[in-house]
This record gives C-alpha cells, sequence and structure tokens, in this order.
C-alpha cells in the first residue's frame, strides 16, 4: 500500500491532527530527502540563508559534484514542522515550504512574505549526451508581475531589469553567461549547471532549461538585499582575493606591439609627457607565426630579449601582462605534450589559417586547436610551460584571451567532444572557470610574492575567487555598444564577479578611419569624442585599460597638451590616480565585506522605484555616483562610410585642408537621475541637490557628471606618474556633510599575500553631522614597511578645511 493511504487511513480510523500524521520525508543532517510521485527530492541547507534544491527522476543514479561551488553544506539550525501536505522548514533567516503532494517548493522570508515559488515539478527528458544516457532538465518559477531581477551575467542586449525575454546561455565573445540572477525582493537563484541552457521569462513563467543535467540543481539564497545575496552568493562560490594595487591605475594596450622595442617605447613615452601609466599588455605573435600559437615562448625575432623587454619596463616602475591563450598551434611544445595525452579537441577554433592574411586562406589550415581544460593533467601541462616559458621573465600577469573559447564553423556534433569530465555539451558554460582556475592555482602553489591578476575574455560562476577581472571581449566602436556596456557591467557585477572592464574606445574603429584625417580615427573627431566618453565611464570601472584594434590608443596619437582632447584624456587619468586610496579600500570591501566596485542603482536605493531600471547611472564604491555621457553631444552618432559629409551639419566647420573641425570647448547639457533618500553634491561644483529628481546640469568634454553622497568620506592620494610612486603620507579627506558617514582607509604592502596572515592596516573614520566632528579612529593593525603617522587634511564640500597629523591614535577634528 502507498504510504499516501497509510496516511489518509490512519487520519480517517484514529482521528489525527494534520500536525500528528506521520513525516513521510527522511531526515538528513543539513535538511531533508524525500520522494514524491516519481521524482527524488533533496533539500540542503548550506546556511541559514541559502538551501540546495537537487531533484530527480526516481532511484536514479548520479554522482554532481559542482565545479562552481566550493562551500560545504553544513549542520544547520533547522525547525520542521509538517502540517497536512505541507511540510515547514524554518531557519533562523528564512522560511522554505515542500508541498509533499505535489512536490512544489516555496520560498518566504522570517515574516512569511512569499519571495518565490516554483511552477510544478522538473520536466526530465531522456537525452543521448554522445553515447551516454542523461536528461535534458528544465524547472519553471513564478515570479510576481512588477518583480525586477537582475544578472544572468554580461550580455549586449542594453538592459538593466532582465525580464520579458528568452536567452539562449552559453559562453561567447562578448557575452558571458552566468546561470544566475537576484531579485528586487532580496533573493537569488544560482542554477548551478554548465550546459548550454535556455532562460525565459513572460508574463506566465520564468525558467531555466538546460540541455544536460543529470538532475535539477540549484540554490536559492535570501540576502534581504543585494549586498546580502552576492555575500551568499561568494560563500557558495568563493571569495574574491586582493588585486595589486598597481592593477587599478591606467592600463595602455593595442591589438598590437609589433616588437618589444614598440612596447617598451609605449612606456617610455608617457613617461616623458609625464602621463600616468601603471601597465602596458602585450597582445598575441610575440610567439612567431600561427603555426606557433600561444607557444608560451618569444619566437618572433622582434622580440629577442624577452627578459630585457621586462626588465625595461620595470624600471620605468610599470607592470607588464602578456596574452596566452586557450589553444595551441600544432608546431608547439605545448600542443605536441597535449596531444600526446589525448588532452586537445578538435573543433575549429581561432586562427583558422596558419596565414596572417585576411580573410583566413584555408589552403593553410593553422591546425590551432583548444585543451581540454577541465582535465587536471592538461591544466598540469599548460602551467609547466607558462612557468618556464614567461613567468621566469618577471611578467606581472596574464591575458588569457578566448577563454569562453573560440569556437567557429560550428556543427551539433562538435558538442558531443569528449572532455575530461565528459561530453563538451556537458561542462561548455564551465570553460572559463577551469582554465582561469588552473593558472591561479599553480600560480599561488608556485609563489606567494606576487598577486595572482588575470584579465581575461570569459567568466562564470565562481572565477571572482581566481584573481580575474573580465572584460567585456570584442565589442564594436560605436555609441550604442559603449550605451550596452553600462548595463552590462553592472549586471555581471550583481553575480557576485566584481572585476569587470571593457576595451576604452570599443575594439573595433576601422570605421572611423578616414581619408580626410590622415586615415587616423585618432583625430576623427567622431572616434575622439567617443573614445574620451568611453575612457571618463572607464575611471569607474575597477580596471581602466585602452585597448582596440585599426587604430592606436594612446594618449599622444590623439594630440598634444593644450588641445582639448588630449587634455580631457590626462584630466581623466589623473583623477583615476587621485581617488586610489578609495579604490583600494573599496577593494578591501570587496575582499574582506563581499561589497562590489560597479553598483546597479538597486544595490543602494531599492525603494526608489525609478532607480530600479536605470541602465545609464551607477554607484562606484558606495559613495560616488556616476552617470557618464553615453550620447554624442558634439558629433552626429552614425559613422559615415559613402559620402563623407553626410550626418554633419552643413554648416560643419572645416579647416583649410578640408578636415571637419569640432569646437569641443563648446558648453553641453546633459540630464542626471539623483536616487532619492538622500543629499548629493556635484563633484565639480559641490552644488548640493535633493535626491528623487531628475535634473539638467551642464557639461563639458573633459568632465562627466559625478555625484557624491551625503555623508561620504573620500580619501584623495598624491599626484603620481605610477600607483607606488609616493607614499600616502598627506592624504586629502573630502567630507560631503548633510549625514553621518564613515570609511575604512585600508592599506597592505599593495602586492603579495602577506594580508592573508593579517598583515595590514585599518584606519576607521566617522562622520558625526550634528556634532561636526571628524572622528579618526585609533589604527587597527600593522605591516612591514607602514607609515607610523602621515597628514591629513580634511576638506569640507563647502572648502571649510584643517590639516591634522595622525600617528595611529584617535583623533577628533570638530569643525
Amino acid at each position: 500500500m502507498k504510504p499516501s493511504l497509510i496516511f489518509l487511513l490512519l487520519f480517517l480510523t484514529c482521528g489525527y491532527t494534520s500536525q500528528s500524521i506521520a513525516q513521510n520525508y527522511q531526515d538528513t543532517q543539513s535538511g531533508i530527502r524525500t520522494t514524491i510521485g516519481d521524482i527524488d527530492i533533496e533539500l540542503r541547507f548550506y546556511t541559514p540563508s541559502c538551501v540546495r534544491i537537487l531533484k530527480s527522476p526516481q532511484n536514479h543514479q548520479y554522482k554532481k559534484e559542482s565545479l562552481s561551488v566550493i562551500d560545504n553544506n553544513r549542520a544547520v539550525n533547522i525547525e520542521k514542522k509538517q502540517k497536512g501536505d505541507v511540510l515547514i522548514l524554518k531557519t533562523p533567516s528564512m522560511h522554505v515550504t515542500l508541498d509533499l503532494k505535489s512536490g512544489q517548493m516555496f520560498f518566504y522570508n522570517t515574516q512569511n512574505k512569499l519571495l518565490l515559488k516554483e511552477k510544478g515539478q522538473p520536466v526530465f527528458t531522456d537525452f543521448d549526451d554522445a553515447g551516454e544516457k542523461t536528461f535534458s532538465v528544465s524547472q519553471k518559477f513564478a515570479l510576481e508581475k512588477d518583480e525586477s531581477i537582475y544578472g544572468l551575467g554580461q550580455l549586449q542586449n542594453g538592459k538593466m531589469k532582465q525580464r520579458n525575454l528568452t536567452k539562449y546561455l552559453i559562453q561567447g565573445n562578448v557575452e558571458n553567461v552566468v546561470t544566475f540572477f537576484q531579485s528586487n525582493k532580496g533573493y537569488g537563484v544560482f542554477w548551478d549547471n554548465y550546459s548550454p541552457t535556455t532562460f525565459k521569462d513572460d508574463q506566465e513563467e520564468t525558467s531555466f532549461s538546460s540541455e544536460v543535467g543529470d538532475c535539477v540543481d540549484y540554490y536559492f539564497m535570501y540576502g534581504g538585499n543585494s549586498d546580502g545575496v552576492i555575500a551568499q552568493m561568494r560563500e557558495l562560490t568563493g571569495q574574491v582575493p586582493m588585486f595589486p594595487l598597481w592593477t587599478y591605475g591606467f592600463w595602455q594596450s593595442k591589438e598590437r606591439y609589433k616588437s618589444q622595442d614598440e612596447t617598451v617605447g609605449v612606456v617610455k613615452k608617457y613617461r616623458d609627457l609625464g602621463v600616468p601609466l601603471d601597465g602596458i599588455i602585450q597582445d598575441w605573435q610575440y610567439w612567431g607565426h600561427n603555426y606557433l600559437w600561444n607557444a608560451m615562448d618569444f619566437q618572433n625575432p622582434l622580440f629577442n630579449d624577452p627578459q630585457k623587454m621586462v626588465d625595461d619596463i620595470h624600471s620605468m616602475n610599470a607592470h607588464m601582462i602578456i596574452s596566452i591563450w586557450s589553444s595551441f598551434g600544432p608546431a608547439t611544445k605545448p600542443y605536441r605534450e597535449l596531444d600526446k595525452n589525448g588532452l586537445l579537441f578538435n573543433f575549429t577554433t581561432w586562427p583558422q589559417s596558419g596565414m596572417d592574411t585576411w580573410p583566413p586562406n584555408m589552403d593553410y589550415p593553422s591546425g590551432v586547436r583548444v585543451y581540454d581544460a577541465y582535465s587536471p593533467k592538461a591544466r598540469d601541462i599548460y602551467w609547466k610551460y607558462l612557468n618556464s616559458g614567461l613567468f621566469k621573465y618577471g611578467i606581472d600577469g596574464w591575458w588569457m584571451d578566448s577563454t569562453e573559447p573560440d569556437h567557429l564553423d560550428w556543427k551539433p556534433e562538435d558538442m558531443d567532444t569528449k572532455t575530461y569530465l565528459g561530453s563538451f555539451r556537458k561542462v561548455r558554460n564551465a570553460f572559463p572557470l577551469m582554465t582561469v582556475g588552473g593558472v591561479y592555482d599553480h600560480q599561488r602553489a608556485t609563489s606567494s610574492n606576487k598577486r595572482v591578476f588575470i584579465l581575461t575574455r570569459s567568466g562564470f560562476a565562481g572565477q571572482q575567487r581566481y584573481g580575474a577581472n573580465v572584460w567585456s571581449g570584442d565589442v564594436s566602436s560605436s555609441w550604442e555598444s559603449l550605451r550596452n556596456q553600462v548595463p552590462a557591467g553592472l549586471n555581471f557585477s550583481i553575480c557576485g564577479l566584481p572585476h569587470w572592464n571593457s576595451d576604452i574606445g570599443g575594439f573595433f574603429a576601422g570605421a572611423y578611419n578616414k581619408t580626410w584625417n590622415d586615415g587616423s580615427a585618432t583625430r576623427n573627431p567622431m572616434f575622439q569624442e567617443l573614445y574620451v566618453r568611453w575612457l571618463q565611464f572607464g575611471a569607474f570601472n575597477p580596471m581602466m585599460r585602452s585597448h582596440g584594434t585599426d587604430t592606436p590608443r594612446e594618449i599622444y596619437c590623439f594630440g598634444t597638451k593644450g588641445e582639448p582632447i588630449y587634455d580631457a584624456i590626462e584630466k581623466t587619468i589623473n583623477l583615476r590616480y587621485a581617488l586610489l586610496p578609495y579604490i583600494y579600500s573599496t577593494s578591501w570591501e570587496v575582499t574582506n565585506k563581499q561589497s562590489s566596485f560597479m553598483r546597479a542603482l538597486v544595490m543602494d536605493f531599492p525603494n526608489d522605484p525609478k532607480a530600479l531600471d536605470l541602465n545609464d547611472e551607477f554607484m562606484f564604491g558606495k559613495s560616488i555616483l556616476v552617470a557618464p555621457i553615453v550620447k554624442a553631444q558634439y558629433t552626429p552618432e552614425k559613422i559615415v562610410k559613402v559620402n563623407e559629409e553626410e550626418g554633419w551639419n552643413r554648416d560643419q566647420a572645416k579647416d583649410a585642408d578640408g578636415n571637419m573641425v569640432v569646437d569641443f570647448t563648446a558648453k553641453k547639457r546633459t540630464q542626471v537621475y539623483l536616487p532619492a533618500g538622500t543629499t548629493w553634491y556635484d563633484f565639480w561644483t559641490n552644488q548640493q541637490y535633493k535626491g528623487g529628481q531628475r535634473i539638467e546640469l551642464e557639461t563639458t568634454i573633459d568632465n562627466t557628471p559625478l555625484f557624491i553622497k551625503a555623508g561620504s568620506i573620500i580619501p584623495f592620494g598624491p599626484k603620481v606618474q605610477y600607483a607606488t610612486e609616493k607614499q600616502w603620507d598627506h592624504l586629502q579627506l573630502r567630507v560631503y556633510t548633510g549625514a553621518n558617514g564613515s570609511f575604512v582607509l585600508y592599506e597592505d604592502e599593495f602586492d603579495n599575500y602577506n594580508y592573508e596572515k593579517g598583515e595590514y592596516t585599518e584606519i576607521p573614520i566617522t562622520w558625526n553631522n550634528a556634532s561636526r566632528t571628524l572622528i579618526i579612529g585609533d589604527r587597527k593593525g600593522s605591516y612591514k614597511g607602514m607609515l607610523l603617522s602621515r597628514k591629513l587634511t580634511i576638506i569640507l564640500q563647502d572648502a571649510t578645511q584643517k590639516t591634522v597629523e595622525y600617528d595611529g591614535n584617535n583623533l577628533e577634528i570638530k569643525f
């Protein structure tokens, strides 16, 4: 007799109340296990705020080990109660109910407010995955009609809220997918599956449907707010290590520097001009021809003394990272060893031809193949050659390109490719996680003197634990593309991956190379305006990096000092360096308190309906509102291709040679929305505004709208040419009154992992608005070489200021 009939008979014959019905589930150490219909269901609590839901066909034997999740479920205080057909599981943070009749899950906060519910049971469809019998899996949910959700990774759809869309989630060049979303109701859902997955949201339901899955496996987490959800996600998938201070300076790159003399020369030119620079990036083909693709060795004769190149760059107090790929050419040593061990894939990747010409000459196929990053042995081999071929020179970090990886001439059977963990289809979206993690883990095991720094083109849940900053790929050089980068970066960050950036100016800029500007986009006013506005946006990304193809990107290619565009570029770079104490302290907040650099407005203003879907503004840290100008003000947005004068005003000025001329000294107007609930100060003028309104303000080419929240305390560093040129022995503390505020100034050795041993300092700073008193508290901690005393100049936004000496002991300054 079925258990349900037994319960019914007991109820009818014995008069049991609903509470006295015998339980038809099994207790486990961290939750419960049961079977409902033909579905096995298990709930495992990882924290009081996070529960894992596993569902599979009855008696289906499977072994699921997460690639993203590294946290272990633990003993959680759970109160369990069964009322009729409903099982209630309560923790101090949330309530979860399971309908023992339908198998449907419901998630509540502790006030019994419904947060999310499943819509029916999962769907399991038989699927033959390269000879392995498994399933395609799907689970539906029901969201409230006016609910806002965010995440899914870095998409190029220009949307802030990710409602009312169907999206095929698969890693690509310009889209990095994460099967995760969070709601403005304070919860998040991580669908732990690595195969291509369709996310669908419409008026009826919201669902994840994955091509391959032995089971439905997802995590529900309740944080109360966005920061709380991100904290839960990082608790599950890994915390963020500290990046070196120098990674937050300005980075120059292009596709590509063709000799070591050119690479070193760029750094020297910046130093000669007095323009700050911390990093230079060497792109591909330092290894030679395409048959030597990614040899992890300098075989190009124009890079004949790599040690001298690295030493020359270091002697100018700059750092260098270098391009490495997920694939190898057939003439390379790594290829031969990987191939011998069966650790190379056979699908087509970049580059397709051994010749450098475009389009690819397929009479000479390159033979380049992607390696099996899912294999521990393959990752060992990868590091073996990276260590002996490049790391030995003292190169400072890795530009891991094509980590999605490039998959060209796609054929369905390509997904049957065998990997160490099963078919490529089964683990497709986790490739960047595995290859980036392989480099991080090996470098950490090799040396702790230098923090791992990886710039990479793709990312997945958990990658934040690997010292990786993801960039948005080869995006086009257009205003529309710039506009798309803002919500792309914000939604990626809201998935728990805080380090993100984009190619400043966009990657493909060739359309701006016009004959009337000597063929260089850098002298084309249309590209100049776009580049400056993108640079101003990039100054408030976790990495500020100029890069692209078709035209150079160095500041001296845009003109000379005294010209509006050059001066705007220099001013923006200097502003970035002035903010380094704020940025580095925010970095500690990210590592130590699960915070984020780029913050969608919903994170700090969840109660302002107008802030929930703004896709062109964000907070940088918790004090600075950034409203980048993402629409052309001086030139037309349309790129002119045929008639050079189309799109320009008939009376547009020209110089004596017929070149288009734009007056970049003219003042323009733009609108900015200031979120409700606080007072705001214009960063440039200190003018005060009440939140909850849209304002119009005057702008110029050399600034972008920035506003500071009342109660903010922002440290400003000295004028420098590189991040560590001067000690922070005299900082400005700008205090924006109108509300109480606090800030923690964080310092350590700026590189190495000694901070993990507690070798760092924190200086707590608070502003009491009622008494107009700034309290600089006792310094906490110590590290080798720390400053024992310093000057601090406190400046209120009304220009009132005082300079004090601080020796690490509590100090009160009254205004």
